[in-house]
């Protein structure tokens, strides 16, 4: 027990910094796990093909002016999470983007906090959608 000892007080730095190390690498899954379930940009599209799923973008109105998905829906995500019924039926599934991802994620659990059951964040935001290659329109000025 004494030779544990010795070894945590002659390396309490190395200790320190591996643990920061390791909680730095998990951070961002946590995150991510924290809004549910992600999905990437084809996904999305199925989903809101087949079942009809609403898109919701959370983003400022000024970063949905300068490009946002064709069929999405506009809801800050302060006015979302003040009223959650604005995103629609309580039954259908719900797509919710941001830039990257982020203010999704804290969209996704008010949702989920106000019944919502099938809340999916998109996976990289705006940005994933168009790396995928998918379309985007920007507001008119």
């Amino acid at each position: 027990m004494g030779a544990f000892v010795d070894f945590i007080t002659n390396n309490i730095l190395l200790i320190v910094v591996a643990f920061l190390s390791g909680a730095m690498l998990l951070w961002p899954a946590l995150r991510r796990s924290a809004g549910g379930p992600s999905i990437s940009a084809n996904e999305a599209t199925q989903l809101i093909n087949r079942e009809h799923a609403v898109l919701l973008d959370v983003r400022e109105q000024d970063e949905f002016d300068r490009g946002h998905v064709p069929q999405a829906k506009h809801v800050p995500l302060e006015k979302l999470a003040a009223d959650p019924s604005l995103a629609g039926k309580k039954d259908k599934p719900v797509i919710l983007m941001c830039a990257t991802g982020a203010r999704s994620a804290k969209a996704a659990i008010a949702l989920r906090k106000a019944g919502y059951e099938k809340v999916y964040n998109l996976d990289g935001g705006l940005n994933g959608w168009t790396t995928a290659g998918l379309p985007t329109v920007k507001s008119a000025a």
